[in-house]
């Protein structure tokens, strides 16, 4: 994970704050932008996954959708940091 990516993942997990525990687990972003080529370049190493935002329409207005693998979330903890199991359900077929 770049340090890039690294921070994107942290965002999505609503990190740092004060419990230094995840609250969250998603971020979205639309096609054409770094933040979206970062995601997707997570997304192929096995630390994220997408929902295509043309499934989402109603909820992110047409841009995708990221969740964090546990897996990646993990890779982007600091010391003394958790993560919230409840952010963590599985993955859709």
């Amino acid at each position: 994970m770049t340090p890039a990516q690294k921070e994107l993942a942290r965002h999505a997990l609503g990190l740092p704050n004060r419990q230094r525990r995840s609250y969250r687990n998603h971020f979205v972003t639309g096609e054409g932008g770094s933040d979206h080529r970062e995601w997707m370049a997570l997304v192929e190493a096995g630390h994220a996954w997408r929902r295509a935002g043309s499934q989402l329409r109603g909820l992110t207005g047409g841009d995708d959708l990221f969740r964090l693998t546990r897996a990646g979330a993990e890779l982007a903890l600091e010391k003394r940091e958790r993560l919230n199991p409840e952010d963590f359900p599985k993955v859709p077929a």
